[in-house]
């Protein structure tokens, strides 16, 4: 059995990257383009880890995975809030049936 390395994880959030990115880009629901963007902010905060544990344990990787999560939080307050009001002047989530989001 082979010990987990700093490939497997840059692997791992390679592959959280690009499934984040294809929900981005191939979804129509508000709501799926958010998890989207929440993949790809996970991916980023575990090569931040992952880089951090390998090259020394230095506490850099941890603090900007904290930061990541405090912005993902903020981000998500503020997208679900966006995601409501549309839906509320439309009764849509659909993003590509929406023209602005003018009054």
């Amino acid at each position: 059995m082979t010990p987990v390395g700093l490939v497997h994880f840059i692997v791992l959030g390679s592959l959280l990257f690009v499934l984040g990115m294809l929900c981005v880009l191939t979804r129509r629901n508000a709501v799926s383009i958010l998890i989207g963007v929440e993949l790809i902010l996970n991916a980023a905060a575990l090569n931040f880890v992952a880089f951090a544990h390998f090259n020394g344990r230095s506490l850099d990787g941890t603090m900007m995975a904290l930061f990541i999560i405090v912005l993902a939080a903020a981000e998500a307050a503020v997208a679900l809030a966006l995601i409501l009001s549309l839906q509320r002047r439309t009764r849509l989530v659909d993003v590509s049936k929406t023209g602005s989001l003018k009054g």
